[in-house]
C-alpha cells in the first residue's frame, strides 16, 4: 500500500486504482528512458524540430513532424513569398526537413525574416506558422500573424541567478504584462521592467506570476487561448526584453513563475497548430472529445508520445531558455476529468480513481513535475484544481501527483458568496474559520481572496462589492462615508484572515492590494476595442489624497508581518472561540493570538481564552490610522492574562470591523 493510502484511510476503497495510476507512471517513465535515455532527454524536441543551427554543416535545418502531410514548403520575405521554391523533404515517419545552408541563405534568411510553412493535404493548401517557432509577430494592416526567423546577432547575457526564498514563504504577485500600465494601450515587457517591478518589489513580494506569456491570437482571451507555445508573445515586446524582466526581477530577490497553458489550444488553423498537418488526431483528440465546448477549444491527447514530447519540451524550454522558476499549470481540473469536472459532485473517493479520469492526463502531470524537479530542484509547480484530487501535492513515489502547491479556490468563491448572499448578522464564525481551514495538511494550498476571475467583467472585485458606486464619489480622505469605511475595514480583514489560514502560501492579483475599482475589460467589438479598462490605475494609490493608500499600506505591512513571523508555515490554527452573537472569531497559529471582530460592536473588557499564561501585545492592528482605521486601540498597552483553574483568559478591547495580533511577551 503506498504512503497517500496509508495516510488517508477515505482512500482505502480504491487503493487498487492508485496503484494503477502509480504504475502507469512508472511504466510510461520506463519507456521514455528505454528509447531516449532520460527524461530530460525526450523533452528536447525543439532542439531538433522548428529551426536549429548545425554547427558542422554551417546552416539551419527547419524540421517538422506532420506525419498526415502531402506536401511542406518553406516561404517567406527571404524568397519574395514564394510558395514551392524550397520544399521539404520526407525523412520518415512523419518528420518533413530542409538544410539552410549559410553559403545560400546567409544574407537573405536574416533575423527577423517573416516566414510561413506551405501545407498539402487531406483539407487542401494552407499557409501555417511553423509550430516550434521562437517567434510570431502581427501585421498591423492585415491582423494577420506570421513566423519570425529569430536568431539576434547578441543573445541576452543573464546577470542574476535566481533568488532563494529562505524562510519566507512565497508570496505571489499576478500580474499580466500588457495591462500594467497606466495609459490606455499594451504596455512592454520594458515598462513592466522599469516601472511595475519596482512596485512589486517595494510591497513586499517575493515571486511573480505572469500571465499571458505564450502567444495567443486574440488579447481578450487573458492568455488562455495559445496558439504558439514555444513564442513569448510579441505584443509586450521581444524574447530578449522578456529574458531581461525576468533577470531583473531574479536580482530584485524575486522568483518569476509562468502560467502555463497546457490545458487546451485554439481552434484556429491560420495562427495554431489545430489540424496542422490536415488530421484531428496530430497532438490533438480526434473527433467530438477534441472539442471543449465551454471554451471553444481543443484538447490535447496526453496518451500520444509525440504530444508528450512536445509538451515536455515546451516545459523545459521556458524553464531553461527563460529561466522561469516553475509554473502555475492552468485549467488541472479540466485535464484530469472527461468531462472537465464539469458535471462531478466530488463526494466519494471513486469520482477521483474512476473512468471520468483522464489517466493520461494525470500522467503528463506526474512527467511534468518530475520534469521539472530534475531541471530545478528549486522549481515552484502550482495546479489550478478545483475538484480536490488527492495526492495532487503528494510525491509521486508516495502515490501522488508531484505538484508543490495547489490553487486554494474555494476561498474566493466563499467570499463572493458571503458578501453577495449573506447578511452581515447572518455571518457564521465557525463556517468563516472552517472554510478557511479546510484542506489536508500534506497538500499545500496558495492561499488567496481574490485573483484576475473575480476582477473580470461581469464580476466584481471584493473593494467593489463592498464599495460599489462610493468608489465613484468618495474615496477622497476628506469625504466621509460609512459604507467605504466599512468597505477598508472588511476589505484589510478578508486578506489576513485568508492569508493567516488558507494556506502555505499566497496570492494577489495586480491593483487588488490596494482595492482597485471597477473591472477588467479587453479591448473589443462590444467596448469599441477600448483599452479604458485593460489597465492599471496606480495614480490612485500613489495619491496621499485618496483612501486607495491605506489598502495598500495594510497590504504591505500584512506582508512584513508573515515574513518576520512564521504564520503560514506553523502547524494548522487552533479556533479558540467562536462568538456568533459579537461576530468575533478567536485563533492562535504559529504562537499568536488573532481576533477578528467582525460585527458592527465594539465591546471594551471582551474576555478571550488563550493557551499560556503572561502577557500579551500588539503586533499589527487593522485599525492603525495608517491602514484607514480610528485609532481605537492603544497598541502601547500590555494584556495580562488571567488563569482560574485550568481556564486562562485575557481582556482586550475588541473593535467593530478590526482584525488584531497579539503576541505573548
Amino acid at each position: 500500500m503506498l504512503p497517500l493510502v496509508k495516510n488517508d484511510p477515505w482512500l482505502e476503497p480504491v487503493v487498487k486504482q492508485v496503484d494503477k495510476r502509480h504504475d502507469r507512471y512508472e511504466e510510461r517513465l520506463r519507456g521514455i528512458i528505454a528509447r531516449y535515455g532520460s527524461l530530460k532527454t525526450f523533452a528536447t524536441a525543439h532542439q531538433f524540430l522548428g529551426f536549429n543551427y548545425d554547427k558542422r554543416r554551417h546552416g539551419w535545418w527547419y524540421r517538422e513532424w506532420a506525419p498526415a502531410a502531402h506536401y511542406l514548403s518553406l516561404m517567406g520575405d527571404f524568397n519574395n513569398w514564394n510558395r514551392y521554391e524550397y520544399p521539404l523533404e520526407l525523412a520518415g515517419a512523419g518528420l518533413w526537413e530542409i538544410f539552410l545552408p549559410d553559403s545560400e541563405f546567409g544574407d537573405r534568411l536574416v533575423h527577423g525574416s517573416k516566414l510561413k510553412v506551405l501545407v498539402q493535404s487531406q483539407i487542401g493548401e494552407h499557409e501555417r506558422i511553423p509550430v516550434y517557432i521562437k517567434r510570431v509577430i502581427q501585421d498591423e494592416g492585415n491582423k494577420d500573424f506570421a513566423g519570425q526567423f529569430w536568431n539576434p546577432p547578441t543573445p541576452y547575457l543573464y546577470k542574476h541567478t535566481a533568488p532563494q526564498l529562505k524562510d519566507e514563504p512565497l508570496l505571489i504577485y499576478e500580474t499580466h504584462v500588457g495591462m500594467a500600465q497606466e495609459e490606455a494601450r499594451v504596455g512592454t515587457y520594458k515598462e513592466f521592467t522599469e516601472k511595475i517591478l519596482p512596485r512589486i518589489k517595494a510591497d513586499g513580494y517575493n515571486a511573480i506570476q505572469l500571465m499571458a506569456i505564450a502567444e495567443h491570437p486574440y488579447y481578450g482571451s487573458f492568455g488562455y487561448h495559445v496558439s504558439n507555445f514555444f513564442a513569448p508573445s510579441s505584443r509586450f515586446g521581444t524574447p530578449e526584453e522578456l529574458k531581461e524582466l525576468i533577470d531583473t526581477a531574479h536580482g530584485m530577490g524575486m522568483l518569476v513563475i509562468m502560467d502555463l497553458v497546457h490545458s487546451h489550444t485554439v481552434k484556429n488553423i491560420r495562427e495554431g497548430i489545430n489540424l496542422f498537418d490536415g488530421s484531428d488526431s496530430q497532438y490533438l483528440h480526434p473527433g467530438a472529445r477534441g472539442n471543449h465546448d465551454l471554451w471553444d477549444s481543443k484538447l490535447f491527447n496526453y496518451g500520444k508520445e509525440e504530444t508528450l514530447q512536445f509538451l515536455l519540451s515546451n516545459v523545459r524550454y521556458w524553464l531553461e531558455e527563460f529561466r522561469f522558476d516553475g509554473f502555475r499549470f492552468d485549467g488541472v481540473t479540466s485535464m484530469l476529468y472527461l468531462d472537465h469536472g464539469i458535471r462531478t459532485t466530488f463526494d466519494a473517493p471513486e469520482k477521483y480513481f474512476g473512468d471520468n479520469v483522464d489517466d493520461d492526463a494525470v500522467t503528463y502531470m506526474q512527467l511534468a513535475n518530475t520534469l521539472c524537479h530534475e531541471l530545478n530542484p528549486k522549481a515552484v509547480t502550482i495546479a489550478e484544481d478545483v475538484s480536490g484530487m488527492p495526492g495532487l501535492c503528494n510525491p509521486i513515489a508516495d502515490g501522488g501527483m508531484g505538484f508543490d502547491y495547489r490553487l486554494g479556490m474555494g476561498l474566493p468563491d466563499f467570499w463572493i458568496k458571503v458578501l453577495k448572499d449573506e447578511p452581515e448578522e447572518q455571518w457564521n464564525m465557525k463556517n468563516f474559520f472552517f472554510t478557511m481551514t479546510n484542506h489536508l495538511p500534506q497538500t499545500k494550498t496558495v492561499a488567496y481572496a481574490e485573483s484576475h476571475d473575480q476582477a473580470l467583467v461581469g464580476d466584481k472585485t471584493i473593494a467593489f462589492r463592498l464599495m460599489d458606486r462610493e468608489m465613484y464619489t468618495s474615496m477622497s480622505v476628506d469625504t466621509p462615508s460609512m459604507t467605504v469605511d466599512r468597505g477598508i475595514a472588511l476589505h484589510k480583514m478578508i486578506r489576513l484572515f485568508t492569508l493567516t489560514l488558507g494556506g502555505e502560501a499566497w496570492l494577489n492579483f495586480m491593483g487588488n492590494e490596494f482595492g482597485h475599482p471597477e473591472w477588467i475589460d479587453f479591448p473589443r467589438l462590444d467596448n469599441g476595442w477600448s483599452y479604458q479598462y485593460a489597465r492599471r490605475q496606480w495614480s490612485l494609490v500613489d495619491n496621499d489624497n485618496l483612501k486607495y493608500r491605506f489598502m495598500g499600506a495594510f497590504d504591505k505591512a500584512m506582508l512584513e508581518f508573515v515574513k518576520h513571523h512564521p504564520v503560514m508555515q506553523a502547524p494548522p490554527a487552533w479556533m479558540l472561540y467562536a462568538d456568533e452573537e459579537n461576530k468575533t472569531v478567536v485563533y492562535e497559529r504559529g504562537n499568536l493570538i488573532f481576533v477578528f471582530n467582525w460585527g458592527h460592536k465594539s465591546i471594551p473588557d471582551y474576555k478571550i481564552p488563550v493557551r499560556q499564561t503572561g502577557d500579551y501585545r500588539i503586533i499589527l492592528t487593522s485599525d492603525d490610522r495608517a491602514f484607514g482605521g480610528f485609532g481605537n486601540i492603544d497598541a502601547s498597552v500590555k494584556f495580562p492574562s488571567e488563569k482560574k483553574g485550568d481556564a486562562i483568559t485575557m481582556k482586550v478591547y475588541n473593535v467593530s470591523r478590526v482584525a488584531t495580533v497579539y503576541q505573548r511577551v
